[in-house]
């Protein structure tokens, strides 16, 4: 019934053919990973996501203050901006999923009656955040082009969240992306406040 067809082909597959059409972003691929496997790694890859976005942040802010100040040395040796960054990251992230909620609840209220059926949406999307971990590389190879490699991972990280709304609630493709649209003006609304409150974000 999930798979929509007469049996899911990725049972016979290989895992690293399965992890290659997932990269690729395939509806099948999406559905056998959710529905008939038992991954469980929902809350460490959001984490490990969420330190690889606030080291890239940390990174970021510490070249912008090329400060010799011992005082200032000092707080970034606490790592005190790093569990700023952290949590500017983990509250963005929220508001993003808030916002995809919120949209679906309201132009689907059907789809999401259930406890389980917001559980599995938030797995989903979860899940399918694992393209942050393209940050890794980015800090690693750091070159001229860095600001247009994070561009191309956040349009890669929204495309897997669309297609981890459009195989868990089987709707069609403009729904997910109407969702993604209004969880990004919640994240960058968050985005503001915090500027606004004179923070470096």
């Amino acid at each position: 019934k999930s798979c929509q067809k007469p049996v899911d082909k990725y049972i016979e597959y290989d895992p690293v053919i399965i992890l290659i059409n997932a990269v690729l972003c395939k509806a099948q691929a999406y559905r056998h990973i959710l529905f008939n496997t038992k991954i469980n790694i929902h809350g460490k890859l959001c984490i490990f996501c969420l330190l690889c976005e606030a080291y890239l942040r940390w990174l970021q802010l510490q070249d912008s203050s090329q400060n010799t100040d011992p005082d200032d040395l000092i707080r970034y040796a606490k790592e005190w901006d790093f569990y700023r960054m952290f949590g500017i990251a983990s509250l963005e992230q929220t508001s993003f999923f808030i916002g995809i909620f919120i949209t679906l609840w309201w132009m689907t209220p059907e789809m999401l009656k259930r406890k389980s059926d917001f559980i599995l949406l938030l797995k989903a999307l979860l899940l399918s955040t694992y393209g942050k971990l393209l940050l890794i590389p980015g800090v690693i190879w750091e070159h001229d082009y860095t600001p247009l490699c994070l561009a191309f991972i956040k349009v890669f990280v929204l495309i897997s969240n669309s297609q981890a709304i459009r195989v868990t609630l089987n709707l069609n493709r403009i729904l997910p992306w109407f969702a993604i649209f209004f969880g990004l003006l919640l994240e960058n609304s968050v985005v503001c406040l915090f500027q606004k409150m004179g923070w470096d974000v």
